[in-house]
């Protein structure tokens, strides 16, 4: 005959599972062992958290880990959760053990040094950090246990590290812009001088769907309206197209029912890949980045004499305006001064010109 199994303790799935009251709290818990004995260990060592919780308000020990599975999990709707779920991947194996209250500036230095020594610049650094002090606050704050206590009794301070060594924007000048052009697949050529001439950011130009363009009758022409969900500041975003911009959405119209760049029947996912980074490497401009397009955009209207409001819309920034709700007259302006980045005082399109010869040497 088997020996009596602890009471509170039942087997489901070949795991030990807790349902018991303790000292007035009911737990309801996988102890995630299948050996009676490791669970009615398990059990114990819960029964005297408890008992100190109820006691003497000592907090059970939780790893950070615990803590940043439970952030993912009720973060699931935020718009940049990937991100952070990157991050606190890259942090896992520095601080994924230890307790709450042992994650603080110096158990984050290990991690801080082996970004450093990849080459990480202190901004992509920081925004790591910026979610362990965003985790370690709720933990601090609202975060409770059935004990009516908050995960971590105060939040150490998180501090940020300098940034010193953010590299400076690279707009391109008209013959840099021709000569790095020159080098890109046909496809890729396509998506940069769209890029260049709207101020969008990578994400938004792989992205880009033929069910967010309006057409604009009495303007003859049409917008874009790319959802908030899709944005980084979370506003829908108004797509002002130029005449370049245009001549590009003309050429690649039809080609796909739903995406607007692809390549091979299938969306562009990525714009910063091998054939961009040879490209540049082959023009010369090695330092150049695809976001430097959208900083060459922006230069370009400065430089044209567009107001900062109108340079606000046509980058896509947050404002007080909403953005999305012109009237034609606003959008004509705003659709002017976008022209006037386009750098040819022919009428012809520069767009078409540069695809026919791309596509003529395929």
């Amino acid at each position: 005959m088997g020996r009596k199994r602890t009471a509170g303790l039942y087997q489901r799935n070949g795991v030990w599972h807790i349902d018991k009251r303790i000292r007035g709290i009911r737990i309801c818990e996988s102890t995630g062992e299948s050996s009676l004995a490791k669970a009615e260990e398990y059990l114990a060592r819960k029964t005297e958290e408890v008992r100190q919780a109820v006691l003497y308000g000592v907090r059970p020990k939780r790893a950070f880990r615990w803590a940043a599975t439970r952030y993912l999990e009720e973060n699931q709707h935020k718009r940049r959760i990937c991100d952070s779920a990157m991050h606190l991947k890259q942090l896992d194996p520095f601080i994924g053990d230890l307790p709450l209250e042992s994650v603080h500036m110096g158990t984050l230095k290990p991690f801080i040094e082996a970004r450093q020594r990849q080459g990480i610049k202190s901004k992509s650094i920081n925004l790591a950090l910026g979610v362990v002090r965003h985790i370690l606050n709720l933990a601090a704050s609202e975060w409770l246990d059935q004990n009516n206590l908050t995960w971590l009794h105060s939040p150490p301070k998180i501090k940020l590290l300098p940034v010193t060594d953010a590299r400076k924007p690279y707009p391109l000048s008209w013959e840099e812009q021709t000569r790095l052009f020159g080098e890109l697949p046909p496809h890729l050529a396509r998506m940069a001088l769209f890029k260049v001439n709207t101020g969008t950011r990578e994400k938004d130009v792989t992205g880009l769907r033929w069910d967010w363009e309006v057409q604009v009758p009495e303007l003859g022409t049409s917008v874009f309206i790319i959802p908030g969900d899709r944005v980084k500041n979370g506003e829908d975003r108004l797509l002002v197209l130029n005449r370049v911009a245009m001549s590009v959405i003309d050429k690649v119209r039809g080609e796909h029912p739903e995406f607007v760049f692809t390549y091979r029947d299938k969306p562009v996912t990525l714009m910063n890949n091998s054939a961009w980074k040879s490209a540049r490497k082959r023009a010369g401009l090695v330092q150049v980045r695809v976001h430097d397009l959208k900083h060459t955009f922006g230069r370009r209207l400065r430089a044209a004499g567009v107001s900062f409001e109108d340079r606000q819309d046509l980058l896509g920034h947050k404002s007080g305006r909403i953005t999305t709700h012109y009237s034609g007259t606003e959008l004509s302006n705003l659709i002017e001064a976008a022209n006037r980045v386009c750098g040819e005082n022919s009428r012809k399109s520069p767009a078409l010109v540069l695809l026919k010869q791309k596509a003529a040497s395929v």
